[in-house]
């Protein structure tokens, strides 16, 4: 069983069944030319004289503060151990720098809600209004009353 070309003669003349991939080799590679000169015009936009401005960059937000609450009573301030008396003055001077950096509060569960509520109302004290509480996803459902 060999294989038959073209010019074989044999007793009977068979259509050749392959399938010549040139020309579709020559029509992609027309398209991805086409498609490269034409990609830079479509996201260059409108020609626009923006104007001058002596104001600053933008610069990134800065991440959130993170304070953490341990049963144990223990303060964090990321992986910085904090004593209580310490709290308020170390955040008003962080909210000094940065005025609108925000603080992540991560309490343990075991803690009692005053506890919860007295550490937010010292955050709040030093000047930080956007606290958010950070809790883990898949709790237990609320039950409905």
């Amino acid at each position: 069983m060999s294989m038959q070309l073209p010019g074989d003669l044999d007793d009977e003349a068979q259509p050749v069944s392959e399938i010549n991939v040139t020309p579709l080799v020559d029509v992609m590679l027309v398209l991805l030319v086409i498609f490269m000169v034409t990609a830079p015009m479509l996201t260059a936009g409108v020609a626009v004289d923006l104007p001058r401005t002596a104001a600053p960059a933008l610069s990134p937000p800065q991440p959130p503060l993170e304070l953490s609450m341990t049963r144990e009573g223990g303060l964090f301030l990321g992986t910085d151990p904090l004593e209580p008396a310490g709290l308020e003055p170390k955040l008003a001077a962080l909210h000094a720098e940065t005025p609108d950096r925000a603080l992540h509060l991560r309490a343990d569960r075991g803690i009692e809600y005053g506890e919860v509520l007295r550490v937010m109302g010292l955050v709040q004290r030093a000047g930080i209004t956007r606290i958010a509480l950070v809790s883990t996803p898949g709790g237990d459902p609320v039950p409905e009353r």
